[in-house]
């Protein structure tokens, strides 16, 4: 993975990352936050997958069903955001929308992609702390405003 600072003012960062073919992206996103220190940020992003795990949350059970994507994918759109998790640690949350080459979709929430042949992501980070805080009423973690 490459990467260059875009943009710095007023404790706000603009960065760019391509990944290169193989990289697993959302390990390389999640060291790449941990690294810089970001402790609020959105990310958006585009490119391909040679295989993905998406997953969808079922209320009722409190879980996550994942669902493997085995084949070649275009990634539409990549989007979330970072904060900080209960150990004060960069949490990523991300949302993506595969497209197949039958022109079909497959949307979720992102867990594992393998890149092929690149993804280029942004990342705007804020000055502010965001705290993502584990809710066991729902077995998730969400942003706390409080």
């Amino acid at each position: 993975m490459q990467h260059k600072l875009l943009a710095s003012d007023a404790g706000e960062r603009a960065f760019i990352l391509v990944l290169e073919e193989g990289d697993e992206a959302f390990s390389c996103l999640t060291g790449f936050a941990k690294r810089e220190g970001v402790t609020a940020a959105s990310i958006t992003a585009i490119g391909a997958f040679r295989a993905a795990t998406i997953a969808f949350f079922e209320y009722e059970t409190k879980n996550y069903k994942k669902i493997p994507v085995e084949v070649q994918s275009e990634v539409l759109s990549l989007i979330g955001d970072v904060a900080l998790d209960d150990d004060g640690k960069a949490s990523l949350h991300l949302h993506v929308v595969l497209g197949l080459s039958d022109g079909s979709t497959r949307g979720g929430h992102f867990l594992e992609g393998h890149v092929r042949p690149t993804l280029e992501v942004v990342l705007r980070e804020t000055p502010a702390r965001l705290r993502r805080r584990h809710r066991s009423d729902l077995g998730i973690a969400l942003i706390d405003l409080g």
